[in-house]
């Protein structure tokens, strides 16, 4: 419906249900558009803007397949990977790009891509890419590109926000919307669904049974987080099967090779965060286990549409904890779903064997007999010159896990125990006062330079005990009554062989209780004025005043000697 659209040059709003060839919607149409390929024309004409980088991936093998007979020039664009190659493909000549809209600004402000020609812009996954917060990249790359074009915006969903961006950019489009009630009505489901209410440490045990049903191909596992993610694998891997995770905090290297083992079947499980939820087109991807139950129903409309592509069939099965039923019947409620009230399910429960086709007996670990995948490790990793930190996996994603790096063997090392600078056998030898020939000559020698040291340390004790009893004999100040008594600080090392000063020179006599001098007598105070109240505040001012001053006269006295002055004057006169 939409390619007769596109082809005549209309603005088209695209929404049909994610497996039924949206991208041949547009690519034909722009692959029309350019034309063959010129030596004169280098600039691209075409551009694609992609929310993900598998996406971007995805929609290039489209139109390389289509593109066939025509020899068109088309690039992929996306971060992670050096921007060499880029470069030089850019500057060799370019008919259509795909990408991101990060690594197209940035080529751009480098100046190494040139949007003046495009013709045809397309967006899809655009209700994607305002999800992951790409609305003001996408509003610069449309000023970059010119007024007079053809834009096409496609997605599975069309909330307000890609309604309100068509009104803005896109001239009169029409919206075509893919989808017949009556036929899907009369035709048989596609996708099978199955909602369990389950306990979050027995998700594990339902998913390792359900691996080994009778139907079960290729299976992706959807959950919430990275670490999610890796947990997961790590588990499924120690029970036997041949798993991969694909999550944004692996390097591209790492996530391209998880896909091409998956597509080519050397791992048959896919553990994935939302990041591989839309446009991956894998075939025979038989079940898909949304093993976190997802945030909303447009998340669950993209999980699920990866099995049951292209008139395949395929089983989904999602997984509901107690603590979010709310949020699962909002989901059912939006899709108008039958699982309102999910079975409580354990590993155990008999419907899940009859429901999934899991054979009687099976157990949570794979048998040795049926490990017949080559697994991650038989697909190498393509050094794609990445940019920015180096990611590794987990540790159940390792290859060859099992296999580990025997450390080499430690050279000892020789210690020699000491104890205030003395060997442990001099120790033992001077406490059970071993006689001298039972030493060897370097033990002995050591033994005898101890006792000299602790010889000449004892003189230096009494010689300075002498010299304090002296002192305190020509002292004059008083001492307090108690009387200290001076000993020698004992070594801890070894007690000597004999005495070298009598204990009794060692203890000095008491000394003499001098009288205390005289303390100094304090000051006179000035006598204290204590008035009757303690609201009335007294100030006495001091007399200042001396023998000597003449004292000045009052107010009075010059008054009076003015009034004189006048009569004496006129006497005079």
């Amino acid at each position: 419906m939409a390619l007769p659209l596109a082809l005549a040059g209309q603005d088209v709003i695209g929404q049909a249900r994610t497996g039924t060839g949206k991208t041949y919607a547009f690519g034909v149409a722009m692959l029309q558009l350019v034309g063959k390929p010129r030596k004169n024309r280098k600039k691209p004409r075409g551009l694609v803007l992609v929310p993900t980088r598998e996406l971007a991936l995805q929609v290039t093998e489209d139109l390389v397949l289509a593109a066939g007979k025509l020899g068109s020039r088309i690039l992929t664009v996306y971060g992670g990977r050096a921007y060499e190659p880029q470069i030089e493909a850019l500057k060799s000549g370019v008919d259509v790009i795909v990408g991101t809209p990060g690594r197209l600004l940035d080529l751009v402000k480098q100046k190494h891509l040139d949007l003046g020609q495009i013709t045809m812009l397309v967006m899809d996954e655009a209700d994607r890419m305002l999800d992951l917060g790409f609305l003001p990249d996408i509003e610069r790359i449309i000023k970059l590109v010119p007024e007079k074009r053809q834009t096409m915006l496609f997605s599975a969903t069309m909330p307000g926000e890609i309604v309100a961006l068509s009104r803005r950019y896109l001239n009169r489009p029409i919206h075509v919307r893919a989808e017949n009630n009556d036929a899907e009505a009369e035709a048989t489901p596609q996708t099978t669904q199955f909602v369990y209410r389950t306990h979050r440490m027995d998700k594990i045990e339902i998913v390792a049974r359900l691996l080994q049903s009778t139907t079960s191909g290729l299976t992706m596992i959807f959950c919430e987080t990275k670490r999610a993610c890796d947990m997961v694998a790590e588990q499924l891997d120690d029970k036997g099967f041949a798993v991969a995770a694909v999550h944004g905090d692996l390097g591209q290297g790492q996530r391209e090779q998880a896909l091409r083992a998956f597509r080519n079947g050397k791992i048959n499980v896919l553990v994935a965060t939302d990041v591989a939820a839309r446009g991956i087109d894998i075939d025979d991807v038989t079940h898909v286990v949304n093993y976190d139950c997802p945030q909303d129903e447009k998340t669950y409309v993209h999980r699920i549409g990866r099995t049951g592509r292209a008139g395949r069939t395929g089983v989904a099965v999602t997984f509901v904890e107690w603590t979010e039923l709310t949020r699962w019947k909002v989901i059912n409620n939006a899709l108008s779903l039958d699982f309102a009230e999910p079975v409580e399910t354990y590993s155990s429960s008999p419907h899940v064997y009859t429901d999934l086709g899991i054979p009687e007996g099976t157990k949570g670990v794979l048998p040795h007999a049926r490990r017949s995948r080559a697994g991650l490790a038989a697909e190498e990793i393509e050094d794609l010159g990445e940019t920015g930190r180096t990611r590794s996996r987990g540790r159940g994603d390792r290859p060859g896990r099992e296999e580990r790096r025997e450390r080499p063997a430690r050279t000892p090392r020789e210690r020699r125990r000491t104890r205030g600078g003395r060997s442990a056998e001099a120790e033992a030898a001077v406490e059970a006062r071993e006689p001298q020939g039972a030493l060897d000559v370097e033990q002995t020698r050591e033994v005898d330079q101890v006792r000299e040291a602790e010889q000449v340390r004892e003189a230096e004790q009494v010689r300075e005990v002498d010299q304090v009893r002296k002192t305190r004999k020509t002292r004059k100040t008083a001492v307090p009554a108690a009387v200290e008594e001076i000993r020698p600080v004992p070594t801890p090392h070894a007690e000597p062989e004999r005495d070298l000063v009598p204990e009794r020179d060692l203890v000095p006599e008491p000394l003499a209780v001098l009288e205390p001098e005289p303390l100094p007598q304090p000051k006179p105070q000035p006598e204290r004025i204590i008035p009757p109240s303690p609201f009335v505040v007294v100030f006495r001012s001091p007399d200042l005043a001396t023998e000597d001053d003449i004292p000045a006269p009052s107010a009075a006295t010059e008054r009076a000697a003015q009034r004189r002055r006048p009569a004496r004057s006129r006497r005079g006169g």
